[in-house]
């Protein structure tokens, strides 16, 4: 809680000390007469300060520490007015009188000590002398506000906002503050600055070099904040009270500054304003694709929960919306904590308010008869109040000013980390999770360094340092050991459930109601449009609940969340510990997919495995060629054909190559050789596509006229001809006993064709199933035990089919905005790639449809090969690239062809490559 750390005490007073949303116009330097005494001796006692006027009180700040700032709230006060002193009387012979008479003053920080406020029922009349203006210059405003607070809330709030308007549009920007003469003014708004419980209004300048705040009050030391455009690194629109209004800005220094506008379509146009100024230069952090890097175990799962925070608007400068992060650990007992025991860690599928069985039958009673909206949970896991219970040792202001200047009572406040966990359990109300600072250093929030005086629980001891499981020596072992437990295999292998619970498809709706996590309709974005509210009063009173009893994240995922692989992070944990996680950006949320998919696909990956235990060596070598593919050299180049190649495909053992084209031929090549062998005209028309059978003997050639072709390379001729389709086949693929053919006419076909050894005939395919498409199918593959397939359209579409329901559609997914030119499975199924002519490459989690990747290439991306790990994509313009997928990040740019690589074929242990293009040559590859 970086806010709480740089609190300064070298100015006593702060926004803090008023109520929430309270606004703090101005001061006047002034002389108080303490009361208790009578008129000379008052004189004599006088204190210099300033008198602060503010919505809802008067606060009187003296320069003398030792004296208590003095706090009159206008509903205990009477009728402000200007005093006349009686005759030879000192009192007033300065300057004019401001009287106050109230019947309670609230006494604040008597010798600069933080505790609660001593709430003094007196009633007596307070008398200030004002040093340099005149009542004429205070009486009014003053007046006027004390009049607001005799309204109701609703009207009392109008008449203090019309205040608020009045006064601030008489307010301009100072341009003594621009750094530069040279500056050009873009744009001059009003706004107000988030902090923490404060909203600070002020004017917002934007000028072609710098931002500007310049607050309308000075209760910030700093009388304008600037930044320079240059320095600003990341720019994230946030949600504020529900309404999309926020904008957060960060700069490279370290600075940032969380403003809010009065409507969406306000902070949208300044965003797009300080966007378009040349000066400004966002960092690329590729943050799109962070998904996929914590599935790989390329970064914690810390930093992966921090950055799904911030993409749901969370923010700490938000209290009302702070990082959320889970409960890990329930062992709070034992000596030593075992992170390889499942018994160590808390439920991870389930709320914290489903953890006890007879505390959850409680809430679906009161649930079952309760009216719509229904909820299970009054209270929510994040709140501003269980933030700062958390934080109160180091944030003891926050606390007082949200509590009324009182601190909780002793028994209720954060004594004990196994009785908070029990409480959670148990306590009727208390549902809540945990925040960031439990699992990053520094530990200080769980130590009383500042001796605050919390007071005595009733069991006699002194609420002082929060005490710790027997299992941390100290503080920081604490954190360490929390860090350890949420890095840990078991927490990695079910986190993805918490995940869906907060941030995910099981947040809201049915699924939410399945899982016991509902909570009170306002809680939740969208349950309210606050601007469409005309009422006052229930605006207000929709404000309040929305401030005070937490606010749901925003939804960033409708389907399963993929679960991480079985790695650990690649981190140092005590290095991590001592990092900022600071991450950020938009995910769009992935549509949701059929549940039985992921049978599929765990079948798919078991196969894979049991194929990569029987080949142990040769897996080792693959993985190894794999990993060499940025090293790969062009070796030789090969014109085969007359018009472009369109298919391509590589025997088992690497040996040969066989290839199509639009001039109707298919070849055979030897790469040992390094001649042609065959040269075959299979059609009139031309060829689109190739597979090679497992005897590398047997091909199966799709073509433009419609058919299918099986070809014996062996005895070179035709063993049958299929006509397969109502228009060209586009695509061919095979495994296990099916072939797979997509077409122009828009369908997508599965066939039995069993291959035969020898010249004996094979049966010709026989159709299984047809997969009709909206538009022309362009691309299709299967995994490997052939259960999915995956087609891709004209349109855009990404299609997954279940091939043993008889081809039913499992989803459709419009992830292209333009045609789509290959789609691949990973060799385990989990996986597809997709490369589409809208110059996007993306990779889709088959199981839950969460969009693991997406990557922007500016090049129209023809062709794909993978291993899962490593990608090589083939471009319009002859280049292949190569992406490391674990890291998400570019290995190489290789030059391949005069005109588009149009297909791809690599070695099963990845060190040969061929590549096929517009330019009608083969390339031969080798790393």
């Amino acid at each position: 809680m970086a806010f709480a750390r740089r609190q300064s005490h070298h100015e006593r007073f702060s926004l803090l000390l008023l109520d929430p949303g309270e606004i703090y116009f101005e001061d006047f330097s002034v002389f108080y007469y303490p009361i208790g005494y009578d008129l000379e001796e008052s004189y004599e006692r006088r204190q210099r300060g300033h008198l602060k006027v503010c919505s809802n009180s008067v606060l009187f700040d003296p320069q003398d520490n030792a004296y208590p700032i003095l706090r009159l709230l206008f509903r205990d006060c009477t009728c402000p007015n200007k005093w006349t002193a009686p005759l030879m009387s000192k009192v007033g012979q300065e300057g004019d009188v401001l009287s106050i008479t109230a019947k309670q003053v609230i006494e604040m920080k008597e010798g600069n000590v933080i505790g609660p406020y001593n709430f003094r029922k007196v009633t007596a009349e307070f008398r200030f002398t004002l040093n340099y203006v005149s009542s004429s210059d205070v009486l009014p405003m003053i007046t006027q506000l004390f009049r607001a607070s005799t309204l109701p809330t609703a009207e009392r709030n109008m008449m203090v906002q019309s205040i608020v308007r009045s006064r601030q549009s008489r307010v301009t920007f100072n341009t003594t503050w621009l750094d530069s003469l040279y500056e050009k003014i873009v744009l001059e708004t009003t706004g107000d600055r988030i902090t923490p419980l404060v909203c600070n209004p002020g004017r917002i300048m934007l000028t072609n070099s710098r931002l500007y705040f310049q607050p309308f009050n000075n209760a910030d030391p700093t009388p304008v904040h600037k930044v320079k455009l240059s320095d600003i690194s990341r720019v994230i629109k946030r949600r504020y009270l529900l309404q999309h209004v926020g904008l957060e800005m960060y700069s490279s220094d370290g600075f940032h500054i969380y403003l809010v506008f009065q409507t969406e379509v306000e902070r949208n146009f300044f965003c797009k304003e300080l966007l378009s100024q040349k000066d400004v230069s966002l960092e690329d952090t590729e943050q799109e694709n962070l998904t996929l890097k914590w599935q790989n175990g390329v970064i914690s799962n810390y930093d992966y929960l921090m950055y799904l925070n911030s993409m749901a608007d969370r923010s700490f400068n938000d209290l009302t919306q702070y990082p959320v992060f889970p409960w890990i650990i329930k062992d709070y007992g034992s000596e030593t904590l075992d992170l390889t025991n499942p018994e160590t860690f808390r439920d991870l599928s389930k709320p914290i308010g489903a953890m006890t069985q007879s505390r959850l039958e409680q809430f679906q009673t009161r649930y079952s008869e309760m009216p719509e909206p229904k909820f299970l949970y009054g209270s929510h896991y994040s709140t501003p109040g269980y933030v700062l219970f958390y934080l109160a040792r180091i944030a003891p202001e926050y606390m007082l000013c949200l509590q009324n200047g009182r601190f909780d009572q002793s028994d209720r406040l954060f004594n004990h980390i196994g009785e908070t966990w029990a409480n959670c359990l148990c306590g009727n109300a208390d549902v809540k999770e945990l925040i960031p600072e439990f699992f990053a250093l520094p530990s200080d929030f769980l130590f009383n360094s500042q001796n605050l005086d919390f007071g005595v629980r009733q069991d006699r001891t002194k609420v002082d340092d929060v005490l710790l499981p027997a299992w941390a020596k100290d503080g920081d072992d604490f954190i360490v050991k929390m860090r350890q437990a949420l890095e840990c295999d078991y927490v990695s292998q079910h986190i993805h459930e918490w995940i869906d619970l907060i941030f995910g498809y099981r947040q809201r709706g049915e699924e939410a109601v399945k899982a016991d996590n509902v909570f009170y309709y306002l809680t939740y974005e969208g349950a309210v449009d606050l601007a469409s509210i005309k009422d006052p009063n229930e605006r207000a009173s929709l404000e309040v609940q929305i401030t005070e009893f937490g606010q749901t994240p925003k939804q960033l995922f409708t389907s399963p969340h993929p679960a991480r692989k079985n790695v650990s992070a690649s981190e140092d944990i005590d290095l991590a510990l001592r990092m900022s996680a600071e991450l950020a950006t938009e995910l769009r949320p992935s549509p949701t997919l059929a549940r039985s998919v992921a049978a599929k696909t765990s079948a798919a990956a078991t196969s894979e495995e049991l194929t990569s235990d029987e080949t142990d060596g040769a897996g080792r070598e693959a993985v190894s060629g794999w990993n060499r593919v940025e090293r790969l050299k062009c070796i030789r180049t090969e014109k085969l054909h007359r018009e472009g190649i369109t298919g391509i495909a590589l025997s088992s053992d690497g040996r040969s190559v066989f290839t199509v084209s639009q001039d109707c031929t298919l070849k055979v090549y030897s790469v040992e050789d390094q001649q042609q062998l065959r040269s075959i005209n299979l059609s009139a028309m031309a060829l689109s596509s190739v597979a090679v059978m497992p005897d590398d003997k047997t091909v199966v050639v799709g073509s433009w006229d419609n058919n299918v072709y099986v070809y014996s390379v062996e005895y070179g001729h035709t063993l049958c001809t299929s006509t397969a389709h109502d228009d060209a086949v586009s695509s061919v693929c095979w495994h296990n006993d099916r072939l797979v053919t997509s077409s122009w006419d828009s369908t997508v076909k599965v066939w039995s064709f069993a291959p035969t050894q020898g010249t004996r005939r094979p049966a010709p395919p026989e159709l299984l199933a047809e997969l009709d498409h909206d538009t022309q199918v362009c691309c299709v593959d299967v995994n490997s035990n052939t259960t999915l397939a995956v087609s891709g359209t004209t349109d855009g579409a990404i299609n997954l089919w279940d091939l043993e329901s008889e081809g039913s559609l499992l989803q459709q997914l419009p992830l292209h905005m333009d045609t789509v030119n290959c789609v691949k499975f990973s060799p385990d199924g989990q996986r597809i790639i997709s490369c589409g002519a809208d110059h996007f490459m993306r990779v889709l989690d088959v199981s839950t449809a969460t969009e693991l990747y997406a990557k922007d290439t500016k090049e129209n991306l023809k062709c794909v090969a993978w291993n899962g790990d490593i990608i090589l994509a083939g471009s319009e313009s002859g280049s292949l690239f190569v992406w490391d997928l674990v890291q998400g990040s570019p290995l190489a740019t290789l030059q391949a062809h005069k005109g588009a690589v149009t297909c791809l074929a690599v070695s099963s242990d990845g060190s040969t490559v061929i590549s096929g293009g517009e330019d009608r040559n083969i390339a031969l590859w080798r790393s």
